[in-house]
């Protein structure tokens, strides 16, 4: 499915490892416009090129959207979303996992020199 540039990034690897579940659970979290967010993140991760600004702004936003930090919000879309999933469900727990598993794909990113999320956004990823 992805043409991975070489080398792979920890970034590119975690979206070719977690494709449907990251879209599974954009869906859940955060309505048919996240699935779609989450779809073009998928489909710019796809193509043979370099992280850009704009790839890690997205990748922060999903990172939040996993980490479910709007659903507070009720003028947001999530907090009706959130109102409507089942904490004892199995998808609790695999949205958990998504979440540490793109956590440890950024800070592998960023061990590396340059490191691209150092671009003033990795104080949004350690919160």
């Amino acid at each position: 499915m992805f043409d991975i540039p070489q080398p792979a990034t920890a970034l590119h690897r975690f979206a070719e490892d977690h494709h449907e579940a990251i879209q599974n659970a954009a869906l859940l979290l955060g309505g048919r416009p996240w699935l779609r967010r989450a779809q073009r993140w998928l489909a710019d991760l796809e193509q043979p090129q370099p992280v850009t600004r704009r790839l890690i702004g997205e990748t922060v936003a999903l990172l939040s959207l996993l980490a479910l930090e709007n659903v507070h919000d009720q003028d947001r879309p999530e907090a009706g979303c959130f109102a409507s999933l089942d904490p004892a469900a199995p998808y609790v727990e695999e949205i958990c996992l998504l979440h540490d598993a793109l956590s440890d794909a950024i800070r592998k990113m960023d061990a590396q020199e340059p490191s691209p999320f150092s671009t003033g956004m990795k104080e949004q990823i350690d919160d």
